[in-house]
């Protein structure tokens, strides 16, 4: 219902608006100011005077109060119901609650239900105390909206009065602020996070003037006194319950390699962001055809180094099938056709998990001067009309089968040759019609031979060449230039190669389609492929290992006076209530990109980080160095696509459920352990 008051003000604070309404103690209060067209703008710094807010004599101000299942009355219709149920009678466990997925917005859910289940985080927002908090004048922030866009999402979630809330408003200010996460594309929940944890923190900072501070180098001075000032300077201009809750401390220290000055300084953190041990091996599946035309292709899985060649590939595969390297020809089959026929010098960073690769073995040809040539042979299959509208009298061709490489003299490149050679090397699948059945001819058949008697037929020159004959039951046809074909080529449109062209009929009766798919298991397709295992410490290790600065981020050394390639280590000094660990799945390079699949192994309870930290002595006052596991964001998928859900522990019930989206169930912590060290991205 709506009731109207005639109310006086002065020069008292637009919050008194709200203490003069008759509302219960600690309800949540926005104002609106009306406008004259009808419209409604939000009164948002309640701190503001009266007459700073631009009120004037006669002005209408709503005033709306938070309902009890965490929704504001003037957005209720945004609310969508995900239950037949009417929500408004649905009582469940606080926290316990979906949230819908707007198109590609798992990576922002999964995020926000690991910040949900954060008990200080929560409870921080579930009380009316973050409203004095507000930073409305911070440059840094979004003025606020960010902060009050996630407290409702909370105050909905732990209503307890809805199975799943429509995070839209949410969404709609994320991709105000931060257009990266505009439309509706796949993002990373780490990005998500840490954009959404800086923005909470600007937007809550209770600094509302930052003072500039000079920061200082150690020079000898204790690490104790450096750590000390560094994390006074960081308050000072940050003060937050993102800091209160994230914020832990760096040592940085920086060696130079020619003057060997040493650099020291303390810099804060939100989240750790620990790299994966990336093994030096890879294991690849690729499909070896053998030169026996009888020998059905055979699936291999080879072990080869991460940054080896093509060669590499060879070398490992003729341990396996006892065929030479020199004789092998490695391509990416795609579509019936070749995408690719790599050089043996080529990098092994080229081909991709997902590539279709097939290895074939080539014939020894004798020591002569004459030229060999390298055939791509691809099957096709005519259409049973001509392509007259087109302005064409040929036919139109489709692609099928697995194409073959055959090594061959140019000279064996006349019809009668390469017929033979082509119908022995599809004998398995392809069975030559017997003497006695009569193979019908076409009409066309005179027109065609006139063309045979205008082209070479002991050989192959450049351009386009037609080689058929009635006696035989399939057309042979040259794209492109015999020039090319004798060069290892690229997957050009324009490649060139040699065809098989079946009439439909012909091929119905002498293809066996069947037989020609068929592959066999190589014995190492059999042996369960072994997941590296690795522990969080050993991450945790590697990430406080010493490293060298890259080319592209040098650093300036202020006694040699030049930027140089210095040695870099991080220390941990001091951690945070809340720990965020942030497993670098994704690995990037300058030629490739993969996803770490490597099993992460740790414990859900007393994770104990006494033996990573430098600060041995702590205060009563500072969080211990143990910690127990309350949420985890998990990636399915690998770079291009994948979904993510979220395990989290309730922190009223100490229940852990399984998030996926909208959809909420219980969860056992054998299937959390499970899921963490298969799929966990952030932890």
């Amino acid at each position: 219902f709506i009731c109207k008051h005639s109310l006086q003000f002065s020069r008292k604070k637009v919050r008194a608006m709200c203490q003069a309404f008759s509302v219960p103690p600690g309800s949540e209060c926005r104002l609106w100011m009306k406008s004259s067209d009808s419209s409604c703008e939000r009164l948002r710094n309640v701190h503001m005077s009266v007459l700073d807010a631009c009120l004037s004599s006669g002005m209408t101000v709503i005033m709306e109060t938070r309902n009890a299942d965490g929704t504001w009355p003037s957005s209720r219709p945004q609310i969508m119901r995900n239950s037949v149920e009417d929500q408004d009678s649905y009582r469940g466990q606080a926290g316990v609650c979906g949230l819908t997925n707007l198109g590609n917005t798992c990576f922002m859910n999964s995020a926000l239900q690991c910040l949900s289940n954060t008990p200080p985080l929560t409870e921080y927002f579930l009380r009316t105390s973050y409203l004095e908090e507000l930073n409305f004048t911070n440059p840094l922030g979004m003025k606020g909206e960010i902060a009050e866009a996630y407290a409702d999402v909370i105050k909905q979630m732990w209503s307890g009065r809805h199975y799943s809330v429509v995070p839209r408003v949410f969404k709609t200010k994320v991709g105000h602020f931060a257009s990266q996460f505009l439309g509706y594309q796949q993002h990373d929940s780490q990005e998500l996070l840490s954009f959404l944890l800086d923005g909470l923190h600007e937007d809550l900072n209770r600094v509302k003037n930052k003072e500039y501070i000079e920061l200082r180098d150690a020079n000898g001075r204790p690490d104790q006194e450096v750590a000390e000032e560094a994390w006074r300077n960081h308050r000072r201009r940050n003060d937050s319950v993102i800091v209160d809750t994230f914020h832990g401390l760096f040592k940085s220290t920086l060696v130079c390699p020619e003057c060997h000055k040493v650099s020291v300084t303390f810099d804060p953190f939100c989240y750790l962001s620990v790299p994966l041990p990336v093994s030096k091996e890879r294991v690849m599946e690729v499909f070896f055809v053998s030169l026996d035309p009888y020998a059905k292709p055979v699936q291999h899985r080879v072990v080869v180094p991460k940054a080896g060649k093509v060669s590499d590939l060879c070398t490992a595969l003729s341990e396996m099938t006892n065929v030479p390297p020199t004789r092998m020809v490695v391509a990416d089959v795609f579509n019936h056709r070749f995408y690719k026929i790599y050089n043996t010098e080529e990098s092994l960073s080229c081909i991709l998990d997902r590539d279709d690769i097939f290895v074939y073995e080539l014939s020894v040809l004798e020591e002569q001067q004459e030229e060999q040539v390298l055939l791509a042979l691809y099957l096709r299959e005519r259409s049973h009309y001509r392509d007259y509208g087109s302005g064409s009298s040929s036919y139109g061709t489709t692609l099928f089968g697995h194409p073959l490489l055959l090594n061959v003299m140019r000279s064996s490149c006349s019809r009668e040759a390469l017929y033979n050679l082509f119908l022995q090397r599809l004998a398995r699948y392809v069975r030559p019609p017997d003497p006695s059945e009569e193979l019908e001819e076409e009409e066309e058949e005179e027109d065609e031979e006139e063309e045979l008697d205008k082209t070479q037929t002991n050989g192959i020159s450049d351009g386009i060449i037609l080689f058929c004959s009635y006696k035989y039951f399939f057309t042979v046809c040259l794209i492109g230039s015999i020039i090319l074909i004798s060069f290892l080529f690229t997957g050009s449109a324009a490649q060139p190669y040699v065809a098989i062209d079946w009439d439909p009929d012909m091929k119905k009766r002498f293809y066996n389609e069947n037989e020609a798919e068929k592959y066999v298991k190589h014995a190492s397709m059999e042996v369960p492929q072994q997941q590296t295992t690795v522990q969080l410490q050993e991450c945790i290790e590697l990430f406080t290992t010493v490293e060298t600065l890259e080319e592209e981020n040098p650093w300036y050394c202020p006694v040699c006076k030049k930027h140089q390639l210095a040695t870099k280590k991080l220390d941990l000094w001091s951690l945070p209530e809340v720990v965020i660990i942030h497993l670098k799945r994704f690995s990037y390079t300058k030629f490739t990109r993969e996803k770490l699949d490597s099993i992460v192994d740790f414990p859900l309870r007393d994770l104990d980080f006494s033996g990573c930290l430098l600060r041995k002595t702590v205060s009563s006052e500072e969080p211990p160095s143990r910690y127990d596991l309350i949420a985890v964001s998990n990636h399915y998928g690998g770079l291009r696509d994948g979904h993510y859900t979220s395990y989290a522990r309730n922190k009223d019930n100490g229940q852990w459920y399984y998030f996926d989206d909208s959809k909420v169930t219980f969860a056992r912590e054998d299937q959390i352990m499970v899921s963490i060290t298969h799929t966990s991205q952030t932890d």
